[in-house]
């Protein structure tokens, strides 16, 4: 019986032996097989689905009808009009030219000519400036476009009374206005900022337009413009026998470079040249007030040029009463058709201005 019990236990033993032995070989084949399932999921795991961020939406500014307006409601803002300083000694400190959607040039006195820079969205702008003052021409220039007026006094003969007809801000020092040690006189170093003169003017003034309409008739931005009156890779426009502004075409840029004669313009902050898509020049009579000091502007109607790409064509142009802007017509009273892009008018004396073109 000893015998028998010890072969049962013999065979217990050996069972047992090989169930270890199952079990073992189980766990390892489970391993085995998980290894793999396991390099899968991690490998899905890390390779997760790349998020693309929306295309930024830009909308059209109707100053140059293109699409560079962050906001929808930038486009509806009433435009900033703001005087600036063109004497020759202080173009070279001139700030903030080169981001204005349109600029007016024309005489004041002496045969000087100062600036008319218009904003669609004033608050980009950064720094502007030097500031001068207010004279007659400028302030239907500005209400054309039912601008609000930027200013740093004016003419108490002629200018004073007409600034009664519009919305504006005389600027100084102590108001939206920075005196800058640039080297010049005291006359010659006021700046404003943009993103601060637009939070005072939305506490004085309405600030956006019920309904906007484009300033000219705007070709598509992807459409480049060939005219027929010749070639137009410079443009000189004599204001007077100092003050010639010329305009160097790029045709890479497909722009305009502005010079004053042959010195290049750069920004006095950035270092940026100002560069624009379409010139105008405004051909009118320009005479003395009865002070014989001030000029007298004719802004009722006129002949004059349009250059753009390279090329220039001959145009008519009126404006008249002091709220309407400006409208450009073919010499045959079509309507004209303009480079999308900003530009710069010159309005000049159709005696002794005409423009050189090269």
């Amino acid at each position: 019986m000893y015998n028998n019990l010890s072969t049962i236990f013999g065979v217990f033993q050996m069972f047992k032996k090989l169930a270890a032995l199952g079990l073992s070989l189980l766990l390892i084949m489970c391993v085995g097989c998980s290894e793999k399932p396991e390099e899968i999921i991690s490998s899905s795991e890390t390779e997760l689905p790349v998020s693309s961020e929306p295309e930024p939406v830009y909308y059209l500014n109707p100053l140059t009808g293109v699409k560079d307006l962050k906001a929808e409601s930038d486009s509806l803002n009433r435009p900033v009009a703001i005087m600036i300083n063109n004497m020759s000694n202080a173009q070279s400190v001139q700030a903030g030219v080169c981001n204005a959607d349109i600029v007016y040039e024309t005489e004041i006195e002496g045969g000087i000519t100062r600036l008319l820079a218009v904003f669609q969205d004033l608050k980009s702008a950064g720094q502007i400036g030097t500031v001068r003052s207010a004279r007659y021409a400028y302030i239907d220039l500005a209400m054309g476009h039912n601008a609000v007026y930027i200013h740093h006094g004016q003419d108490p003969t002629y200018a004073q009374p007409h600034l009664a007809d519009l919305d504006r801000i005389a600027i100084h020092e102590n108001l939206y206005g920075k005196r800058l040690n640039n080297g010049l006189k005291h006359e010659h170093t006021l700046y404003t900022y943009g993103d601060v003169l637009w939070e005072g003017i939305g506490t004085k003034f309405k600030t956006q337009n019920k309904s906007v309409k484009n300033w000219q008739n705007f070709a598509d931005e992807s459409e480049e413009l060939t005219l027929t009156g010749g070639a137009a890779n410079t443009v000189l426009v004599p204001f007077s026998g100092d003050y010639k502004t010329k305009f160097v075409y790029d045709a890479d840029k497909k722009v305009y470079t502005r010079y004053f004669k042959d010195t290049l313009r750069k920004d006095y902050v950035t270092g940026e040249t100002t560069q624009v898509k379409n010139v105008f020049v405004l051909l009118t009579n320009i005479t003395n007030y009865p002070d014989g000091q001030h000029r007298k502007i004719d802004l009722s109607s006129g002949s004059g040029y349009y250059v753009t790409n390279g090329t220039y064509t001959p145009i008519k142009w009126k404006k008249g009463d002091s709220k309407n802007s400006f409208k450009f017509t073919n010499t045959d009273g079509s309507e004209l058709t303009v480079s999308a892009g900003n530009s710069w008018v010159c309005i000049a004396s159709k005696k002794y201005a005409n423009p050189v073109f090269e």
